[in-house]
């Protein structure tokens, strides 16, 4: 369960991160336009990179239900991606 809630607040940070650096507008208004372009998945998907850091660190420390969770919130990453690109 932990697993789950990390992998979502690393790939949410991400997120936000990614656009702060990249895009002078506030937030809010970066994400409206890129959803409008349509390329609002591809910075999902970025974002999510992160988890594989954490999932091959709690790999490593023999944490695998950890890493469970960290490959459940990456899915429901990849489901929310594929709902806003097709739908």
């Amino acid at each position: 369960m932990i697993g789950i809630f990390t992998g979502l607040l690393a790939t949410a940070s991400s997120v936000i991160f990614i656009t702060l650096i990249l895009s002078s507008s506030p937030v809010e208004d970066s994400w409206i336009s890129l959803y409008d372009q349509g390329k609002f998945g591809g910075l999902l998907s970025l974002g999510a990179i992160s988890n594989l850091i954490i999932f091959f660190l709690s790999i490593r420390k023999n944490k695998i239900s950890f890493a469970t969770g960290i490959v459940i919130a990456s899915l429901m990453i990849v489901l929310l991606i594929f709902l806003i690109k097709f739908f």
